[in-house]
């Protein structure tokens, strides 16, 4: 394996935070193409773990916390922005992580037992830590925006 350390971490979530943001300002107000342009960017963070010898298999306790993390957190700010708009968008949002955090600790958790049971090496890194939950995060809430709104077709007042 190659380096994994701080600073190739930063320097690829720098890069794909770039690439984010700008997929995110051309999607924007096509509400029901963002969800499933998130799921695909949830993808790109597998692209520096394969490019240093990560397996992907080993950052799945990574990559579950972030899907339910930030899939949980989408509803608690849409609950909230439904309430009270960007305000409520806000409390939802913050209030909402920090149970999230708790229950995407648990599956974290148990994700990495069953990897540790099966001899797959999941040992942290800050390559695979932040790569993983950055996928898991966007993957996670790719999904549940792409239910609500393209799904379901909630719609959103977007102005």
């Amino acid at each position: 394996m190659r380096n994994q350390g701080f600073l190739s971490a930063l320097t690829s979530v720098s890069v794909i935070s770039i690439v984010i943001i700008s997929v995110i300002a051309f999607t924007l107000y096509h509400t029901r193409l963002i969800g499933p342009a998130i799921i695909v960017l949830g993808f790109i963070p597998w692209v520096p773990l394969k490019f240093f010898g990560r397996p992907i298999k080993s950052v799945g306790a990574d990559i579950v916390f972030g899907a339910i993390d930030c899939g949980l957190l989408g509803i608690a700010a849409l609950v909230g922005a439904g309430f009270a708009g960007v305000l409520g968008a806000v409390v939802g949002g913050a209030v909402g992580d920090a149970i999230t955090d708790g229950f995407a600790g648990l599956g974290e958790g148990k994700v990495a037992q069953y990897l540790r049971k099966y001899g797959i090496e999941e040992a942290r890194t800050p390559l695979s830590a932040s790569m993983g939950k950055m996928s898991g995060c966007l993957l996670g809430v790719g999904i549940v925006l792409t239910l609500v709104w393209s799904i379901l077709g909630l719609s959103v007042g977007i102005a």
